[in-house]
Order: C-alpha cells, then sequence, then structure tokens
C-alpha cells in the first residue's frame, strides 16, 4: 500500500498524530503543511495521490483548495477533516468534488478506511455527518418511490460504499447492468452525472434505504 499523502492542519498536534498513525498504516506522508498556501503548493508540486485537509487553515481553506484543485483539473483526491457540520460546508463540499469528508474528533479511527475508500473511487462521509444532514433531506426520499426493486437494491450497496464491481459480483449481473442501473437511478433522482453525485445522495439517504 504504497498511496502518497500530503496532510494541512494548522495545529501541530493533529497534524503530528495523523502523520504519525498514517506512516505506521504503511501510507507514505511526502508533504505536510500548517496552512493552506504551503498546502496547495505541496500538491502542485508533489501531485500526492490524495490530500488531508483541514477545512480551516491560514490562507487558503480546505475549501478554497479544493476548488483550486478541480478547476486546474488536478488528479489529487481531496479529503476534508472538520469541526464543523454546517450544510453549506458539505454542500461546497460536494461541488468540488471533495471525496472524504470527516470530523476531527473521529479522525483518527475514521481516516484509514476513508481513505481506503477514495482509492477505490468511492466517496467516504462521516455517518455522523450523513445522520446530521437527513433531518434537511427528508423531502427526497419520496424520489425513492420511482426506483425499482432492483434499483433499490444497488442504492443501498452504494449507501454501504459499495464499487461497482463488488455490486456486480454480489447481484451475479455483470458490471455493464451495473452502470446501466446507476444511469437510470441518477436519471430518476435528479442527480447529475458526477461519479460522487450517486453515493453521496446514497450515504446521506442511508437510513431511507
Amino acid at each position: 500500500m504504497n498511496t502518497s499523502i500530503v496532510i494541512a492542519d494548522d495545529h501541530p498536534l493533529m497534524l503530528r498524530g495523523l502523520t504519525d498513525f498514517l506512516n505506521s498504516k504503511g501510507f507514505t506522508i511526502v508533504g505536510s503543511a500548517q496552512d493552506g498556501n504551503t498546502a496547495y503548493n505541496l500538491i502542485i508540486k508533489l501531485k500526492p495521490e490524495i490530500a488531508i485537509l483541514d477545512i480551516r487553515m491560514p490562507q487558503r481553506t480546505g475549501l478554497e483548495i479544493a476548488e483550486a484543485c478541480k478547476k486546474n483539473n488536478l488528479p489529487t483526491k481531496v479529503i476534508l477533516i472538520t469541526f464543523d457540520k454546517e450544510e453549506e460546508l458539505f454542500d461546497k463540499a460536494k461541488e468540488f468534488n471533495v471525496y472524504g469528508y470527516i470530523l476531527k474528533e473521529f479522525a483518527i479511527e475514521e481516516i484509514e478506511t476513508c481513505i481506503e475508500n477514495v482509492i477505490n473511487n468511492t466517496p467516504y462521509f462521516s455517518d455522523e455527518i450523513a445522520s446530521y444532514l437527513d433531518h434537511n433531506t427528508n423531502n427526497k426520499p419520496e424520489k425513492l418511490n420511482l426506483l425499482t426493486k432492483a434499483e433499490l437494491k444497488i442504492v443501498k450497496l452504494i449507501s454501504n460504499n459499495k464499487t461497482s464491481q463488488d455490486i456486480a459480483e454480489e447481484l451475479s449481473i455483470s458490471n455493464r447492468t451495473v452502470d446501466k442501473h446507476r444511469s437510470n437511478i441518477v436519471l430518476k433522482l435528479g442527480l447529475d452525472n458526477k461519479p460522487t453525485s450517486l453515493s453521496i445522495w446514497a450515504n446521506v439517504n442511508k437510513d431511507h434505504l
């Protein structure tokens, strides 16, 4: 497991804790920073596979870095760590193609799972965030009535962070069939075509599936 990672957090203890923990798990920390500008420069220079960023940092926030990465088509996948549960931030994170969003108090226990999901192109969001946002998505699940049984099954598996490959194996269908179902689901739910949109929707509406 040799995933290259840049970490940025303006709290030295948090930075050190995460760096030590990830090093011990065999990840390669190629750079670390305590402010947003340094972090962004490291991402441009080192092109790590993953950047773990604090949302609130001096000079540039984690969200601003995510936005710049998206704008400049950088290959680095962004994971944000935050104390914030504000919906507006979460929406922005989705808009900027952020792949992971975890709460600081669970960072150490969730970061490894989060990275493993992100490596497999599967977005990962703290359960806490998904359930916190849930109260605002109660009007959404009526769209679930539009889905067939097979489609519902697939959405449920997606909400458990299963990849298309996993779903194909579990339901004994081809990858192509899974992809066809996925595009039908995206259409019915009125989502956009970003690879992360359906996973995020499924995660946020997990309790209704």
